[in-house]
């Protein structure tokens, strides 16, 4: 029988808003016993210094010198995820293990590269905790999507759910993906922008960083000759495995509405997106667990509730922390490649064969 270790979890999303840290115990495989999590969010600068690293990625060239900007980013970032492992080691004891997943700035598997920042030599030294970091490099290399990595564990706990299959685990970050899940299948894949334009759109527009709760976007008008417009991109057409960069999806079809109706058009297009992946799904879902930032937004889960069929429910519907779940995921996930398992499947991310992957650093 595997050991069962306590394990640490880390993300930080495309939404750039904090870090997520969760504990859980596990064994890598059928074993996931959730503890607790916590968000330590992002201050305004540090926000600002991420969002600057992700300007400067598109910039570069796959062989380029890493700029000043971007180390000094990662620093940054690495040290506030180890005051994040330290607030949660206080409140639940220490980790066996560190799953450290970083910060996405530029995701083009179609030429091979990812780049997540984040020194996981650095965070083990901070920590005195084994760290694995890395996630994604091992499965671009292969010729995999890289993307998206939570399947493996939304299936370890769809095991033990009495919802009825087929299942959709839609997860609603800075982008959008889902896993569906039925017996033995697992299929996964993005599909299409998240909370990512909305925020950004808000920024510009009101000078905040979210749409809370939807309250801009229901006081708009959807326009659907933009959601016509944005629907038309031929991303939605492509069979997965597919994956998207934060940055893929711009703002064109909107420009010029207000700062009400450009929200509300934003939001019903990625309500609309979740709808279109449901082409790809050998089946008709039964149930949709939603996870992720955007199940806060009330206005995008009325819109999900218009535009899905079968039951749909917030995270903790099904007895799940929605707000921990991607850091619970990456515990999980370094706890199988810890022990060699893989990560990610021909399903999930497109890679050949069943792959494991990340880079250990011992404290």
């Amino acid at each position: 029988m595997a050991e069962i270790k306590k394990v640490i979890g880390l993300m930080s999303g495309t939404s750039l808003d904090g870090v997520d840290a969760a504990l859980i115990e596990t064994d890598g495989e059928g074993i996931v016993r959730p503890g607790p999590g916590l968000t330590l969010a992002y201050d305004a600068d540090t926000r600002a210094l991420l969002r600057a690293a992700l300007e400067t990625a598109r910039g570069l060239g796959r062989n380029a010198p890493v700029p000043a900007s971007i180390l000094a980013a990662q620093t940054r970032l690495t040290e506030i995820h180890a005051q994040a492992v330290q607030v949660l080691v206080a409140q639940a004891g220490p980790a066996d293990l560190i799953g450290f997943h970083g910060q996405t700035i530029l995701h083009r598997p179609e030429q091979g590269w990812t780049w997540q920042i984040g020194d996981g030599a650095l965070l083990a030294l901070l920590t005195g905790t084994d760290v694995i970091n890395d996630f994604r490099s091992a499965d671009v290399a292969a010729g995999g999507q890289g993307a998206p990595l939570m399947p493996l564990y939304h299936a370890a706990l769809a095991s033990g759910s009495a919802l009825p299959k087929p299942l959709v685990v839609v997860n609603i970050g800075g982008v959008g993906n889902v896993t569906y899940i039925d017996g033995d299948m697992v299929l996964a894949f993005d599909t299409g922008p998240g909370n990512a334009p909305i925020d950004d759109w808000m920024q510009r527009h009101t000078g905040k960083t979210v749409d809370t709760g939807g309250a801009l976007a229901r006081t708009g008008l959807i326009n659907p000759q933009a959601l016509v417009q944005m629907l038309a991109n031929p991303w939605f057409d492509r069979t997965p495995p597919k994956s998207l960069d934060r940055m893929d999806f711009g703002m064109d079809a909107v420009e010029g509405l207000s700062a009400a109706d450009g929200a509300a058009t934003l939001t019903a297009f990625t309500a609309a997106s979740l709808d279109r992946a449901a082409e790809h799904f050998p089946g008709r879902p039964r149930s949709w667990i939603i996870c992720g930032g955007g199940r806060h937004n009330d206005f995008l889960m009325d819109q999900l509730l218009l535009r899905l069929s079968g039951n749909v429910l917030k995270a903790e519907g099904a007895r799940w922390d929605g707000d921990a779940l991607e850091a619970e995921g990456f515990a999980y996930l370094a706890m199988r490649s810890l022990r060699g398992l893989p990560l990610s499947l021909p399903t999930t991310t497109g890679v050949p064969q069943p792959l494991t992957g990340g880079v250990l650093h011992r404290a």
